[in-house]
C-alpha cells in the first residue's frame, strides 16, 4: 500500500536528512498517472524540505535534488532514482507493487485507504454535522439538495476516517412565517389537501396569504397575533404547528429516504424557543444587550458602535429571532455532544449570520466558539423540469429516474433488471451528485439536465456504467480464476497505470479531509474509471491463458471495489446492472 512504500522511502530519506520519518511522510506524494509516459510512482518535493528548514538562503532547489539523489540507493522496494524539476522521483519495484496494492485492497475492503500512514495518529473527535435543514411550510428546493448531499458526504468521510459524527437536521420551523401559515390556513386551508400533499398544501396556503397580508394589515397583524400565541405556548396555536411539523418531517424522511440519507436528529428553532429568551438573560447580564428606540434588542460586535457589525436578537414585542435561536442551539449542542468540531452546512449567502453567531458566541465566555465552522455552497442555477421552474425537491427525483428509465430503454446494451425503477433512481442520483460536486463547493453553477445524463465523459452515469461493467466481469469469469495469481502477468502499462492510481487513493482521500471538498474523489474516481475503460478494451480475460485471466481479473475487481469506496462516500450507491 501507498503507506508502506512511503514509510520505506521516508526511512531511508531519514537517515541522510536525519529526520525523523514522521516529519517526512507528508512530504512524499503519488505521481499522478501520465498517458504519455511510463511516470515514477513516489516523488519528494525539495520545496516542501526546506519549507521546514531553518536555513533561510534556500539554496538551488534543483542542486538540492540532484544532491540528495546521490545519496540514496536502490534496494527492495525502490528500483529506480531519478530527479525531476525540485523533485527526487522513485519507481518501486514492479513485481512488489502489484502484489502489494492489489492484496492490500482485498484485505482492506472498505477501509482501503483510510488505514494509511498519512491519516496515522488522527485522534478520534466528536463532529456534528448540522445539513439539509428545511422550512416547513416554504419550498423545499435545490438549494437545500446542495446542503443535504454536500453535507451528507462530509459526515461519511468523518466516519470513514474513525470520528463519532451525529448528523442533525435543524428545521426552520418556528419564526413569523408560522405567524402567516396558522392566519393563512384558518383562511385558505383544507385539512384533506394537507392529509394527502402536505409540503404542496402548506406552500400554497403560505404563498397565499403573504399576498394578503401584503394588501390588507389586517392580515398581517392576525398573523402577527398568531406567532405571538405561539410563542406565549397558547394550546390551540401549539397544536395546529405541530400538526404542520409532524406532516412535514413525515414527507421529508420519505424523501431521505430516496436519496440514502439519514439523520440522528430532527430539531429545530421551536426547540430553542425558551431557551433563547435565556440566552437574552445572559447576554443582559454581561452588559452586552443594547435596547432602540424601536424597541428592539441588539448587540454591537464592533464595540464601538459600527451599525454594520450591529445584530439584533429580539424583536420590539419580545419574540425571538433566528439569531438568538441558533445561539440557543449551539451551548444546548455543547451541553448535549461535548463537540470537538460543529459544522454547519448552507448557502453563502448566510456567510455573515454565522460569523455574527461564532462572534457572539466568543463575547458571551464561549471559547469553544471556535470549534463551530460554516462550510458555504454556491447557487445551483437554470434547474428546470419539465413542467416550468422547480418547487419541489421530489420535482427533480422524480423527473431524474423518468429521464434515467427512458435513456436506459433506449440503449441496446441495457441489461434486463428486477428493479429497473431503483436502478435509474440511483444512476440518476449519481449523475446529479457528480455534476454538482466537479467544481469547488463555493461556486454557482449552471445545471444542465443534457449534461447530467451522458454516459460517456466525465458523469456519474459513466461511473455507474464502469462499476455495473466490471461486476459483469466478475459474475462471468469470477468463479474460475479468483483463487491465486501471478503478479508478473500485470506488467502492461495499462495495468501499471491502473496500480500507479490505486496507490494514490489515501493521498486524495487526505486531501478532500483537509479542506472538505468531493471534488478531489470525483476527479480520482472519473480518472480511474477512464483507465478501467482502456484497460478493458486491451487486457482480455476470456481468450487468455488462465494464469494471465487471474491475474486481469484481480486487477478489475481491485478497481471496481475502490471505485464503490469512492461512490460511498460521495453518497452513490453504485449498482451492479444497468
Amino acid at each position: 500500500m501507498a503507506c508502506g512504500f512511503r514509510r520505506s522511502i521516508a526511512c531511508q530519506l531519514s537517515r541522510v536528512l536525519d529526520l525523523p520519518p514522521e516529519n517526512l511522510i507528508k512530504s512524499i506524494s503519488a505521481v499522478p498517472v501520465s498517458r504519455k509516459e511510463e511516470v515514477a510512482d513516489f516523488q519528494l518535493s525539495v520545496d516542501s524540505l526546506l519549507e521546514n528548514s531553518s536555513d533561510h538562503s534556500k539554496p538551488d532547489v534543483q542542486v538540492q535534488a540532484m544532491r540528495l539523489a546521490e545519496k540514496l540507493k536502490c534496494d527492495t522496494v525502490v528500483s529506480e532514482i531519478s530527479t525531476g524539476q525540485g523533485t527526487v522521483n522513485f519507481k518501486i519495484n514492479r513485481e512488489l507493487l502489484t502484489k502489494t496494492v492489489l492484496q492490500q485492497v482485498m484485505e482492506d475492503g472498505s477501509k482501503y485507504g483510510l488505514k494509511s500512514e498519512l491519516f496515522s495518529g488522527l485522534p478520534q473527535k466528536k463532529i456534528i454535522v448540522e445539513f439539509s435543514s428545511p422550512n416547513v411550510a416554504k419550498k423545499f428546493h435545490v438549494g437545500h439538495l446542495r446542503s443535504t448531499i454536500i453535507g451528507n458526504f462530509i459526515a461519511n468521510l468523518k466516519e470513514a476516517l474513525g470520528h463519532q459524527v451525529t448528523r442533525i437536521n435543524y428545521l426552520g420551523d418556528w419564526g413569523m412565517q408560522f405567524g402567516l401559515l396558522g392566519t393563512g390556513f384558518q383562511l385558505f386551508g383544507y385539512e384533506e389537501k394537507l392529509q394527502s400533499n402536505p409540503l404542496q398544501h402548506l406552500f400554497e396556503v403560505y404563498v397565499q396569504v403573504n399576498k394578503e397580508a401584503a394588501d390588507d394589515k389586517n392580515v398581517a397583524k392576525s398573523a402577527h397575533e398568531f406567532f405571538q400565541r405561539l410563542e406565549l405556548g397558547d394550546t390551540q396555536a401549539l397544536a395546529l404547528w405541530q400538526k404542520f411539523r409532524d406532516l412535514s418531517i413525515e414527507e421529508y424522511t420519505r424523501i431521505y429516504k430516496r436519496l440514502g440519507i439519514h439523520f440522528d436528529e430532527y430539531s429545530g428553532e421551536s426547540f430553542y424557543r425558551e431557551k433563547s429568551q435565556e440566552v437574552l438573560k445572559l447576554l443582559d447580564s454581561k452588559g452586552l444587550l443594547q435596547k432602540t428606540v424601536k424597541g428592539t434588542a441588539v448587540v454591537d460586535l464592533s464595540g464601538n458602535g459600527d451599525l454594520s457589525s450591529i445584530c439584533t436578537v429580539m424583536r420590539s414585542d419580545g419574540t425571538s429571532l433566528y439569531t438568538t435561536r441558533d445561539l440557543a442551539a449551539a451551548i444546548d449542542r455543547m451541553d448535549k455532544y461535548n463537540f470537538d468540531k460543529m459544522i454547519y452546512v448552507t448557502d453563502k449567502g448566510q456567510k455573515k449570520h454565522f460569523q455574527q453567531v461564532f462572534q457572539m458566541l466568543q463575547i458571551m465566555g464561549y471559547d469553544w466558539a471556535e470549534r463551530c465552522q460554516h462550510v458555504p455552497f454556491g447557487v445551483v442555477q437554470g434547474m428546470k423540469t419539465r413542467r416550468g421552474d422547480v418547487t419541489f425537491l421530489e420535482d427533480v427525483l422524480n423527473e431524474i429516474r423518468l429521464r434515467m428509465l427512458q435513456n436506459m430503454a433506449s440503449v441496446k446494451t441495457t441489461k434486463e433488471l428486477e428493479n429497473p425503477q431503483e436502478t435509474a433512481e440511483r444512476v440518476g442520483l449519481a449523475a446529479l451528485i457528480i455534476q454538482d460536486f466537479r467544481g469547488l463547493l463555493l461556486s454557482d453553477y449552471q445545471f444542465s439536465w443534457d449534461r447530467v445524463f451522458q454516459s460517456r465523459g466525465d458523469t456519474g452515469v459513466f461511473l455507474q456504467y464502469t462499476h455495473a461493467r466490471l461486476h459483469s466481469l466478475e459474475e462471468t469469469f469470477g468463479c474460475g480464476y479468483l483463487n491465486d495469481f501471478n503478479t508478473a502477468c500485470l506488467q502492461e502499462p495499462q495495468s501499471v497505470s491502473i496500480l500507479q492510481h490505486l496507490l494514490r487513493f489515501d493521498e486524495v482521500l487526505y486531501r478532500s479531509s483537509q479542506d472538505l471538498q468531493p471534488r478531489h474523489i470525483v476527479s480520482y474516481l472519473l480518472t480511474l474509471s477512464h483507465l478501467a475503460a482502456v484497460a478493458h478494451k486491451t487486457l482480455h480475460i476470456k481468450s487468455s491463458p488462465p494464469e494471465v485471466a487471474g491475474a486481469r481479473l484481480h486487477l478489475f475487481k481491485a478497481v471496481r471495489c475502490v471505485l464503490a469506496n469512492g461512490m460511498k462516500l460521495l453518497g452513490i450507491t453504485p449498482v451492479c446492472k444497468m
